[in-house]
């Protein structure tokens, strides 16, 4: 009974994670009609959070890096990848990667205390290490590029800019986004899931 209980488990994990990951996909295309500034916002974060909720560390990893890889084919990322190519996989493919799995460490780390605060705190984790690592890859493969683009956009210095015109209404919409519907996307599937 128990092998076949975990096996189950598994089965329905797996079949999360590829919704997930079509989840992220899809919303990493259609994000292409929101946009703040050049950039557009990152929806698939939702999903990400959603997947660390349901499925575990390893799944949001997976789905964070999936965000990175749908990045870099979809043209997202071609400024950077014309000024320094190896620096923008780094930086794209470490962002996503590491939003999720620090996502999935912090639901499990809280999970026993409170599922909604676990959620919610991987809701704010998420649009943190994704935005930190893109401002850290800025900073260390795109300084002199962005100070450059900065001064042509008007604005006093690379740091003003990487933060206010890169990173600052993204980070403000995803963040936003991540910590009203995560908690109750999370919410409406397990009441779903305790009807069934």
């Amino acid at each position: 009974m128990i092998k076949t209980q975990n096996k189950r488990m598994s089965t329905e994990t797996l079949v999360l994670a590829a919704v997930m990951t079509a989840l992220v996909i899809i919303l990493q295309f259609m994000g292409a009609f929101v946009r703040l500034g050049v950039f557009q916002c990152s929806l698939v974060l939702m999903p990400i959070v959603i997947g660390a909720a349901l499925c575990g560390k390893k799944i949001s990893a997976w789905l964070g890096f999936v965000f990175g890889m749908v990045v870099l084919l979809n043209g997202d990322a071609a400024a950077f990848l014309t000024v320094n190519a190896i620096g923008t996989v780094i930086t794209v493919l470490a962002k996503g990667t590491l939003c999720g799995l620090c996502a999935g460490f912090v639901f499990e780390l809280l999970k026993e205390k409170n599922t909604y605060l676990a959620v919610l705190c991987s809701a704010i984790v998420c649009p943190i290490v994704n935005t930190g690592i893109f401002l850290i890859g800025c900073q260390l493969f795109f300084f002199e590029t962005i100070q450059a683009w900065g001064l042509a956009e008007g604005f006093g210095s690379a740091v003003e800019y990487m933060f206010l015109g890169l990173a600052g209404g993204n980070f403000l919409f995803e963040l936003i986004t991540n910590i009203v519907l995560c908690p109750a996307i999370l919410r409406i599937l397990n009441l779903r899931k305790k009807k069934n």
